[in-house]
């Protein structure tokens, strides 16, 4: 190896490297093997370079840009945040406007929803749904795979396929304008006159004919932010549900909004009639679904963005404030930005270095020290607390940050205490929780009557809940924070983050 050529080679630890290196590449898994000699890099064709990449393109062109950029970066595995294209690689698979090639975690609601269209298409007859939801959760990305779905279903069994009409209703001036919409094309809008309400009277005398005279097809009507069409006398929410029911209507109609009693609050008239929409609730996100989701966008980078920490510290945090998977992409988003701006700065405090020094440092390194640095490179979880910090920021949190060391230990023997499942515990249990936590740190725990005054202070702070007893260790106290908050808090700090793992 011409690295080695340049060392001396009567030194036993550049042998050790020989040997190493040579073991390293008659081995199948040396392509993992991430460190590189000065000489060994600068040998490299750039003509060589460029033609790999250029395999790797055309094997696949139809391949979505992430899988593209994947793809260009397979003989560089290792995570280079100084890469404009691999950042872009990066935070273009976790932007919210990207769609996922599979979509996770929904199987049971969209084949739900699949189901009922099916149903609609084969006997030719209308039929409404209602997809409501927390923000963030999956309701629209869904929709769009049942669209897609249907569609190649219809023309894999021989039904006639039916129209698709998307609609966003924070694009409409104004509410009545959604009928104007379904009216559907040029030709049928020169009907009649283009006021919104000759719109649905068209419509309404539309799903009144005969459809093997009108020749109207099934049409899927997919209505997004449902929420907006909410007026006072609810006449329009009400007309838009009230044309399925029309003898010869011809329309699948699939609202989606935010709302999960929507239909029971505002179209109570239609339950009267028999005709309240199916209801498809979609649940929000838990921690294993977030770090699922999560995954799925990361598998298409050839190389580690995150440490599974980092990853597993925003899944908790997320599920349990909301459960929003897209408030969990920004936030990974904001954790890359952290490591872009770390590294910057750390670059400009290294420019006092000579060229001598830093020549001298890559040619002694060890493959441990190479392997310290990529970690560096990756986002961390104390990246993750600062981005999640700038987002829920909360009171409780402040609070737990402020406390004295000794009742910071105090609130994380209790959590690790109580994540057996038990609710609640006595004061004397606790205590034992506790100089075990200050035993195995190497810390001197606070005598038992002291002991006693930290869990009246953080009883009276909201962060642990007391109960009366006439002896003081026979108490009962359970924790009135959840868990997550407080390892928020304390990740910052090295001593608590490891105790809490």
């Amino acid at each position: 190896m011409p690295s080695i050529a340049r060392s001396n080679g009567d030194s036993t630890p550049q042998k050790r490297r020989l040997r190493s290196d040579a073991a390293a590449q008659d081995s199948p898994i040396s392509t993992s093997v991430k460190w590189k000699s000065p000489r060994g890099c600068s040998s490299t064709s750039p003509n060589n370079l460029s033609n790999g990449t250029e395999r790797d393109f055309s094997d696949n062109p139809e391949r979505s840009p992430v899988k593209k950029l994947s793809g260009k970066f397979i003989s560089k595995p290792k995570w280079n945040p100084g890469d404009t294209e691999q950042m872009r690689a990066v935070k273009e698979a976790l932007h919210v406007s990207t769609a996922p090639s599979t979509i996770v975690c929904r199987e049971n609601e969209q084949k739900r929803v699949l189901e009922f269209c099916k149903v609609c298409v084969e006997q030719e007859k209308s039929g409404s749904l209602y997809v409501c939801g927390c923000p963030g959760t999956g309701k629209s990305l869904s929709m769009e795979k049942v669209k897609q779905l249907l569609v190649d279903w219809a023309k894999e069994a021989g039904h006639r396929q039916p129209d698709v009409l998307p609609i966003n209703c924070t694009s409409l001036a104004k509410t009545s304008d959604i009928f104007v919409k379904i009216l559907g094309d040029a030709q049928q809008r020169r009907k009649v006159n283009s006021s919104a309400t000759s719109a649905l009277q068209h419509l309404q005398n539309l799903y009144s004919q005969n459809p093997r005279s009108s020749g109207i097809k099934m049409t899927l009507i997919i209505v997004d932010e449902l929420d907006y069409l909410i007026t006072k006398d609810r006449a329009v929410l009400h007309d838009l549900f009230m044309l399925t029911t029309f003898p010869f209507s011809r329309c699948i109609l699939i609202g989606i909004a935010n709302a999960i009693d929507l239909a029971d609050r505002f179209l109570p008239r239609l339950q009267s009639l028999n005709c309240k929409p199916m209801v498809v609730t979609f649940r929000a996100y838990d921690k294993d679904q977030i770090l699922k989701i999560l995954h799925e966008r990361l598998s298409a980078l050839p190389y580690i963005v995150f440490q599974p920490q980092a990853l597993e510290l925003c899944a908790r945090k997320v599920a349990a404030a909301s459960g929003d998977m897209r408030r969990a992409l920004c936030i990974c988003r904001s954790a890359i930005e952290i490591l872009e701006a770390e590294l910057k700065d750390s670059s400009s405090n290294f420019h006092s270095l000579t060229v001598e020094k830093a020549c001298f440092e890559q040619q002694t390194a060890t493959a441990p020290d190479i392997l310290k640095k990529q970690d560096i490179d990756v986002v961390r979880l104390d990246h993750m607390a600062i981005a999640l910090s700038k987002t829920y920021r909360t009171p409780i949190v402040d609070t737990i940050q402020s406390l004295p060391q000794h009742q910071q230990i105090l609130l994380c023997s209790a959590v690790k205490h109580f994540r057996g499942g038990k609710k609640d515990t006595t004061v004397g249990e606790l205590n034992k929780s506790y100089m075990d936590f200050c035993k195995s740190s190497l810390i001197p725990p606070v005598g038992s009557l002291e002991l006693s005054t930290i869990c009246r202070v953080l009883n009276d702070q909201g962060l642990l809940k007391l109960g009366q007893s006439r002896e003081d260790k026979s108490k009962r106290v359970s924790l009135r924070v959840d868990e997550a908050d407080v390892t928020f808090a304390l990740q910052g700090i090295r001593f608590f983050r490891n105790c809490l793992q």
